[in-house]
């Protein structure tokens, strides 16, 4: 951000950033019990093929091994069927069309790297040499890659109940009075794009470690993962186990981005192992695992047409959306539908809408949320149709989305597909960007590039988001105060580097008068885990909803110590005042610190709330470079400006905007994960392979907040988490093809790599 912005930070840091940056953490895989036993999953390297048998005799005469579990095994315990969420009705009232899918695979095997076998051992190197040793004779299937074909008539059938590979046909929004818009429509804008598949690599591998007590039949899991709760739904659902049953130990965690939600075959099968053996039992995900089997994001096809009148005005958007969900339905799945209807219309008054949503399933590795669930889909189609229309329209492209946007006085704004939008200032907030960013003076900065041999392009996205509201019924916070004065802060979120730490304890110390070192977070803290509702850490909720139930806690606890200290002080509780930690009264010198109401014993409090979604928005402004001899494309500038209310923390804000606009700018010009079209193979299986975001990939990004202060929230606060890269994947796109549109290429589709632009640059020269 810029120095204007840094003299406004906050007189502290993140408290959590010593520990996490002096290798102090404590993480999933550091965590060991006596007596564990070590697992290693034997691993498919097909993509479709019956499993005709899997032989463990050799195996299980290894020295170490204890026992091997098959897909037998996993169907013989019942965990079999996964939760999901597409729980909606679709299309003509149809409904989603889930297939099974047992732990270990049993009779077929659907994507290269799904879990066949798991050997437990004394030793990880003994049950991997054992792995090596168990037989398995396939018959080959057919594998079918691409989403489009697999919806073809002729496509090879994945799942018995799943016909045509089709779990859910699903549409949102007035067909009809798209279709009478689009006839009386003086110019119509068409483009077909990818939000292409991605594999989120957070930077701390999947790790577990299981154990099993026999006596109160139940588990406790140490586990990295977004939050306890939702997690224990979904492994509760898959493998039949109470949610009472089921404890968990949590940690730090090293990066989440949606795919620490769900439930994963992987809980399951050391579940049975550690109950099987009777030991606990410890597997840690090696990279490769992580690339092919973790779920991957986005993966979406849309076929988007916008139609515009005479002026420039926005009368219907249609868009059709194809959703790769790869070879089985995840429990975290519904926000590629869901999220992407809430926000279809982006941030203009477009009078009629129409989606449908097409979920296919494909010989690939199950897609799920990833940071954005959606968002950044919708962003992305939206937007970069907008800036096609102006194109073609040959109208500037901020004047066009300035003609469309929702003006302040629409607010609070019912969109034609349902969702009501809170408050922003939409106008300001693009002027202030279009100021911030010198789109004015563009024109020259151009004309220095093309001097210098390079092709420049401006792109420009003002995105808005939904984000805040959760599936949890409440959440709930405790705060409780020792004789000392601390005070602790109990939550069932949890982070992933998001800083809670330092937001959450500064929400309270602010309420309390106290110092922030005076308050301590725990998250998922076992003890409480049974006791606390509460939404798990995603959805740029957990300010909104955690955060502020933080705030109300803290006041809860001002009132019930004012009752106490009013009996200490032998006066009524209205006559006691609060100040900086300390109740007193106007008639009195006496004082009783936080601290003195514990003296017999800790005293705490437990508040709870329900909040629905916020609508953080923002417009980014990207410039860059393409050197047309290598097809490069470097970001030579980039502006953002972000309305998501009241900020707790600057540099926590900062934090999660320049990770997202990362993980965008990642997106755009490299990562992509790639299957072999014929065989099913994953292509990009290792970081050789696989593009990820580098530190030179961006420039200093220049910043401004433009906040209206949240009405759902009692602080004011909007989701910041996903903002980044909502904004990020339009923006560079746009950007680049306004480099390459004097050259007559109107759309390439992410990743935006040299190579792909090299073609298409020499493809136009031989055009022309």
């Amino acid at each position: 951000m810029s120095a204007k912005a840094h003299k406004h930070h906050d007189p502290v840091g993140r408290v959590e950033d010593a520990r996490l940056t002096t290798g102090a953490g404590t993480y999933a895989a550091d965590w060991n019990l006596p007596g564990q036993l070590y697992a290693h999953f034997l691993r498919s390297d097909r993509a479709h093929a019956e499993i005709v048998s899997v032989d463990t005799a050799a195996a299980l005469k290894s020295p170490g091994v204890r026992a091997v579990f098959t897909g037998a095994d996993a169907v013989r315990a019942g965990h079999v069927k996964p939760m999901h969420t597409l729980n909606f009705p679709g299309k003509g009232g149809m409904q989603t069309r889930a297939p099974e899918r047992p732990a270990l695979a049993h009779g077929k095997t659907r994507f290269v790297g799904e879990a066949l076998a798991m050997v437990v051992a004394d030793s990880l190197s003994a049950a991997q040499d054992a792995a090596e040793l168990v037989q398995v004779e396939y018959r080959d299937l057919p594998p079918v890659i691409s989403p489009e074909e697999a919806l073809a008539p002729d496509a090879p059938r994945l799942h018995d109940r799943v016909p045509g590979n089709l779990a859910l046909e699903a549409e949102v929004g007035d067909a009809a009075a798209v279709d009478t818009a689009f006839a009386r429509a003086a110019h119509v804008t068409q483009l077909k794009v990818e939000v292409t598949r991605v594999a989120p690599n957070p930077m701390e591998p999947r790790a577990y470690v299981a154990s099993y007590d026999a006596r109160g039949d139940s588990y406790t899991l140490h586990v990295c993962c977004q939050g306890i709760t939702t997690l224990r739904r979904h492994l509760s659902a898959y493998t039949g186990v109470p949610e009472e049953k089921l404890h968990f130990e949590v940690r730090d965690v090293g990066g989440g981005f949606g795919q620490r939600t769900p439930a994963y075959p992987e809980h399951c099968t050391l579940m049975l192992a550690a109950k099987t053996t009777g030991k606990p039992v410890k597997w840690v995900s090696t990279r490769s695992e992580g690339i092919a089997c973790d779920t991957h994001g986005r993966a979406n096809i849309i076929n988007g047409a916008l139609a515009l009148d005479e002026s420039g005005k926005f009368l219907a958007m249609r868009l059709d959306w194809v959703n790769d969900m790869g070879s089985y339905l995840s429990p975290a799945s519904m926000g590629h539908i869901r999220n992407t209807s809430t926000c279809m219309t982006g941030v203009y008054r477009i009078p009629a809408l129409y989606a449908t949503y097409r979920v296919a399933l494909t010989s690939t590795a199950p897609v799920s949320s990833y940071r954005g669930a959606g968002r950044p889909d919708i962003a992305y189609v939206v937007e970069r149709l907008v800036s096609q229309a102006a194109a073609e329209v040959k109208m500037d492209a901020a004047e066009l989305r300035r003609r469309n946007l929702i003006p302040p006085g629409a607010f609070p704004y019912k969109t034609p597909t349902g969702s009501t939008y809170e408050n922003a200032d939409l106008p300001g907030l693009l002027e202030k960007a279009l100021r911030l960013a010198d789109w004015k003076g563009y024109p020259k900065r151009r004309a220095q590039s093309v001097k210098q041999g390079r092709l420049r392009g401006i792109g420009i996205a003002t995105v808005i988001e939904n984000t805040g509201a959760g599936q949890a019924a409440k959440d709930e916070v405790e705060i409780e105060v020792d004789a000392t004065g601390k005070v602790t802060v109990y939550t069932m979120s949890k982070s992933q580097g998001h800083g809670h730490e330092t937001t959450f304890a500064t929400i309270v110390a602010n309420a309390l008068g106290l110092p922030l070192e005076r308050v301590t977070l725990r998250q998922c803290a076992p003890e409480k885990q049974h006791r606390l509702q509460g939404n798990h850490t995603g959805g740029s909720r957990s300010t909104v909803g955690a955060g502020s139930v933080c705030h109300l806690a803290a006041h809860k606890l001002i009132e019930h110590g004012r009752a106490l200290a009013a009996l200490a002080l032998a006066v009524e509780p209205s006559q006691v005042e609060f100040a900086r930690g300390e109740f007193h009264t106007r008639e009195s010198k006496r004082k009783v610190r936080l601290g003195d109401l514990a003296k017999s014993g800790p005293v705490s409090v437990v508040a709870e709330a329900k909040f629905g979604s916020t609508f953080p928005n923002g417009c980014h402004i990207a410039e860059v470079e393409v050197d047309p001899d290598t097809g490069a494309a470097s970001i030579a500038s980039y502006c953002a400006v972000d309305d998501i209310g009241t900020v707790i923390n600057h540099a926590v804000v900062e934090g999660q905007l320049h990770g997202g606009v990362a993980m965008g700018a990642g997106q755009i010009f490299g990562e992509k994960v790639i299957y072999d079209r014929d065989t099913g193979q994953l292509v990009t299986g290792s970081f050789m392979d696989y593009f990820m975001p580098r530190a030179g990939l961006l420039p200093a990004i220049r910043g401004a907040e433009h906040p209206t202060p949240s009405r759902v929230s009692p602080l004011g606060v909007k989701g910041v988490g996903e903002s980044g890269c909502t904004g990020s994947l339009p923006a560079l796109g746009n950007a680049v093809m306004d480099a390459l549109r004097p050259l007559g290429i109107e759309h390439l589709d992410m990743p935006l790599t040299p190579a792909k632009v090299w073609h298409a640059i020499q493809d136009a020269k031989n055009k022309k």
